[in-house]
């Protein structure tokens, strides 16, 4: 049994300008240097006993993010894994919000050409935390132990959909930077603990 403690980076100037980032590497800029640092300071003051490990896409927003937690916390380098970089958004990537709408519609609905279907992402995710949980618990076992994943909005967005059964999160919200998401990790089935953090 694994706490898993999924958090969005921090921000970088794309979100900012509202841009959709994507694949493309964006660094953090001051703004999410700070949010990562309070994503910190918040798992700090309720962390459980026990280790703690720090994980990672390994787009610079991410990783950045989350070598700002694991110094932090005191523990040692995030493993960085491929599979947790945000969905590929095709054709979309590097537009502004106004400018998708006016090409596709609806954020939740649109088809944008060239990018990640949901249902490939959301696989993805799943595998690649459950391979980063066992990476976790290979160095960890038989303690009690934490994983911290520092992920992406749609990849969050997907798994919280895995695990609510499509309820969570609702329609028009988004995730903000730094927010986090607890969840139970238990013989590959992952059972949501705490939802906060969306914003409308």
């Amino acid at each position: 049994m694994t706490l898993l403690t999924l958090i969005r980076h921090g921000e970088t100037d794309w979100n900012r300008e509202r841009r959709i980032q994507g694949s493309t590497d964006i660094p953090l800029n001051e703004v999410g240097r700070e949010q990562a640092r309070a994503a910190a300071d918040a798992l700090r003051r309720r962390a459980a006993e026990g280790p703690v490990t720090v994980a990672a896409s390994d787009l610079s927003r991410a990783r950045e993010t989350a070598e700002i937690i694991a110094a932090e916390l005191g523990v040692g380098e995030p493993l960085l894994y491929p599979g947790l970089r945000e969905r590929y958004y095709g054709e979309a990537e590097g537009l502004d919000a106004d400018e998708f709408f006016r090409r596709w519609g609806d954020w939740h609905t649109a088809e944008v050409p060239g990018a990640e279907p949901l249902g490939k992402l959301r696989r993805r995710a799943v595998a690649t935390l459950a391979q980063a949980v066992r990476d976790h618990r290979s160095v960890t076992a038989p303690a009690e132990a934490s994983l911290v994943v520092v992920t992406h909005g749609a990849l969050i967005r997907e798994v919280l959909r895995h695990v609510s059964g499509g309820e969570l999160p609702p329609a028009g919200t988004r995730l903000a930077n730094g927010s986090a998401y607890d969840l139970l990790f238990e013989r590959d089935r992952i059972r949501l603990l705490s939802y906060a953090g969306a914003v409308a």
